[in-house]
């Protein structure tokens, strides 16, 4: 069901309003309702996320939530990252895309909704098979109470803090970034909260 809450994302694009029109009567086709989360029109089923519609510089995308998940068939979802778990996207660079696809994107919509009223939960990998920096290892291994605080965050939260603390390149910035979140750790508190 549309829902004029998202107008405003409609109205306000300037590079892929076509197509998100588009995306957004196909999906409405499917009987799914319509919402605003993260800036960005989300289509939900029973109150759970289904796909949602973004876009960016070199493409529009519909993002299925438990991507991982579906069959793909065609072989058109894509992983964004190789820390993404459960969301995959299907890229568009034209409104002649979505047309030709619109049958096979409405069969991957029909599929996300029956994985959702099956229950089927994503298989998340647990924050101990994430790789932890060296220098996050050191100040867990120096420092008793940062790694009872570090264990006592949720599994979400610990892997955020791993992926972002791994990610830089130089030792030096990998250190830094340790330094200046281990007062935030020791409180309790997610990288985002």
């Amino acid at each position: 069901m549309i829902n004029p809450k998202a107008d405003f994302f409609f109205e306000k694009a300037d590079k892929w309003q076509k197509e998100f029109e588009q995306l957004r009567k196909l999906i409405d086709s499917c009987g799914l309702n319509e919402e605003v989360k993260w800036g960005v029109p989300c289509y939900t089923f029973e109150d759970r996320n289904i796909v949602l519609i973004h876009g960016f510089k070199e493409y529009c995308a519909m993002l299925f939530h438990k991507g991982a998940l579906l069959s793909d068939p065609e072989g058109i979802l894509i992983q964004q990252t190789a820390n993404v778990q459960a969301a995959r996207q299907i890229r568009f660079t034209s409104l002649k895309e979505i047309r030709e696809l619109a049958p096979v994107l409405k069969q991957y919509v029909y599929e996300a909704i029956e994985v959702e009223r099956a229950g089927i939960a994503v298989p998340y990998k647990k924050a101990e098979e994430f790789a932890v920096a060296e220098e996050f290892q050191q100040q867990l291994d120096s420092q008793p109470k940062l790694k009872k605080a570090f264990e006592a965050l949720t599994p979400g939260r610990q892997r955020g803090y791993l992926l972002f603390f791994a990610a830089p390149k130089q030792s030096k910035t990998r250190a830094a970034r340790v330094e200046k979140y281990i007062p935030i750790i020791l409180g309790g508190k997610g990288l985002n909260d």
